[in-house]
């Protein structure tokens, strides 16, 4: 004897139920698409339904669902712009012209030392329009950074980051390029550490530890601000490599901890002290570590004090990597004297680390 498939019965819901449960369903279902895509901030709309009751007769109906408010996207480079805006001057002098950074509100600006050298007229733009006659407090030439001075106070001064940017992050440049004041351009901090040599007037070389930037800078952005996301300041703009003269997307700036070092020195009045290793060296140039080979010991110097010898190869100077002598110069210039530094040598063959006391360039005693 077969046994038929026992077949459970159900009993129907009643049909108002299920066309309440039918529209809570497809209410929520309308809500997660429009929560997903908003079509507009904050609007209602009304969503169209027709539902089939189980008696086969139907109900059309709408559904009326808030979308929820668009968020809008950061926009970091307009939230900076608005800080530092207000701490950016132009300058103009009888040489040309460049821009600057309210250093202190009672009529201190930061700039570049060859925005304002030589010059015999000196005049500062603020963002208001209100132009006002301008002079040299001082300045350091060998970082190319000067702090002129106005007879005006309450101005807003800009905020100083000294901590090192990283590599990649947002990049701001803000000041007078080709004369069009404030000017505001982006990009990221393309590199740190960037070793820049030059010949100051006194025929010395000097190398600067930059910032290196792919913003936009031009003639005329000397002296501005190159700031982060906050539009707090991380360098002082100061120049490009291009063959053309103007941006090929590599500047530089340079740093606020060099920035803010000098320009309290200026501020004070005291002597502008250069840190001073006492080695002369060169590159390496054999098989093997990049670095700077010792090649003299000045007497009497940091360097003797500490006990770097002559064959030494300096490969890396406060944690910064040297490639060449270059490197080494710029990163004891972004120092000052007195400060105890990590420096990590090649001898014989081993990798050593040697703490170094910095002591003072008198050649650059100002």
């Amino acid at each position: 004897m077969t046994q038929e498939p026992t077949i459970q019965s159900r009993k129907r819901m009643p049909g108002p139920l299920i066309a309440v449960l039918f529209f809570g369903g497809v209410a929520m279902l309308v809500a997660a698409i429009a929560w997903l895509a908003p079509s507009s901030a904050g609007e209602a709309t009304a969503v169209a339904t027709t539902t089939t009751l189980a008696d086969g007769t139907g109900s059309a109906g709408s559904v009326n669902v808030v979308a929820p408010a668009i968020v809008v996207g950061e926009e970091p480079v307009a939230d900076a712009a608005e800080v530092i805006l207000p701490s950016v001057v132009d300058i103009t002098t009888n040489r040309g012209s460049g821009s600057g950074v309210i250093y202190q509100s009672d009529g201190l600006i930061v700039t570049a030392a060859h925005v304002v050298e030589g010059a015999d007229s000196i005049w500062v733009r603020f963002g208001d329009g209100e132009q006002v006659k301008a002079s040299v407090l001082g300045t350091a030439t060998e970082v190319d950074i000067a702090v002129v001075k106005v007879d005006r106070t309450g101005l807003s001064a800009a905020t100083f980051s000294t901590a090192k940017p990283r590599v990649g992050q947002l990049a701001i440049a803000v000041g007078s390029p080709w004369g069009l004041e404030s000017t505001v351009t982006a990009g990221i901090i393309s590199a740190v550490d960037q070793a820049e040599c030059s010949t100051l007037s006194t025929g010395r070389p000097t190398c600067t530890s930059l910032v290196q930037t792919d913003a936009a800078i031009n003639p005329g952005n000397s002296g501005g601000a190159l700031v982060d996301r906050n539009g707090h300041v991380v360098g002082i703009n100061v120049s490009i490599i291009s063959t053309s003269g103007a941006n090929d997307g590599v500047g530089f700036a340079v740093p606020s901890g060099i920035v803010t070092a000098y320009a309290d020195a200026i501020v004070s009045g005291k002597p502008l002290q250069t840190a001073f290793l006492g080695v002369q060296a060169d590159n390496v140039d054999t098989e093997g570590r990049a670095g700077a080979v010792i090649t003299n010991v000045v007497s009497g110097s940091a360097a003797e004090d500490a006990g770097i010898q002559v064959g030494d190869v300096i490969i890396s100077f406060d944690g910064v990597p040297v490639l060449g002598f270059n490197d080494l110069v710029a990163q004891v210039r972004a120092h000052q004297p007195g400060e105890t530094v990590d420096t990590v040598v090649i001898r014989d063959g081993n990798q050593v680390t040697i703490p170094v006391t910095l002591g003072v360039d008198e050649e650059t005693l100002g």
